[in-house]
């Protein structure tokens, strides 16, 4: 079973994890995350009639923003080298589909700067469109995969389908 890794085990003191010693190799996390979003309101995004210019871009840079300033947001995160970060988004018949890419060359993994920037470009589609909606829900943030080190690949389970167009 793994351990909680950010404790000292003897005294309960928070603890940043040491990666000194760790290999510097090649890591990838891809994140996803969904605003719901009314029908209504989804019909005005297509047509870019919003009163604050396109979400949906301003979103996907917001997200590239954030994913850089992660170890700022959550205490115990490093602060890593990114050497890629993509943010994608997707209308879909009931919302907004967040997904990023984060990529780097470290001692450790990139899954929180994925996870920072798919919540950072859905927060910030909300903060756009909340006078056309104030009912929308963020929901389903998760790691999608991750590759690279110690612990080796991962992929969540495939019974999350992707959403309808």
């Amino acid at each position: 079973m793994p351990q909680l890794t950010h404790y000292k085990k003897k005294s309960g003191e928070v603890a940043m994890v040491d990666v000194t010693a760790k290999a510097v190799t090649e890591r990838v996390a891809v994140a996803r995350g969904f605003l719901r979003v009314s029908r209504a309101a989804l019909a005005k995004i297509r047509r870019l009639e919003t009163p604050k210019g396109n979400p949906l871009e301003v979103a996907r840079i917001a997200g590239i923003a954030a994913a850089k300033r992660t170890s700022e947001w959550i205490p115990l995160c490093h602060p890593l080298p990114l050497t890629h970060i993509d943010v994608t988004v997707r209308v879909c018949q009931d919302g907004l589909e967040f997904t990023s890419r984060v990529a780097a060359t470290a001692r450790t993994g990139v899954e929180m700067e994925a996870l920072t920037a798919v919540t950072a470009a859905a927060l910030t589609a909300y903060d756009m469109l909340k006078a056309l909606d104030k009912g929308m829900e963020l929901t389903g943030v998760y790691l999608v995969e991750k590759r690279g080190g110690k612990s080796g690949d991962y992929f969540a389970p495939a019974a999350r389908a992707r959403r309808k167009k």
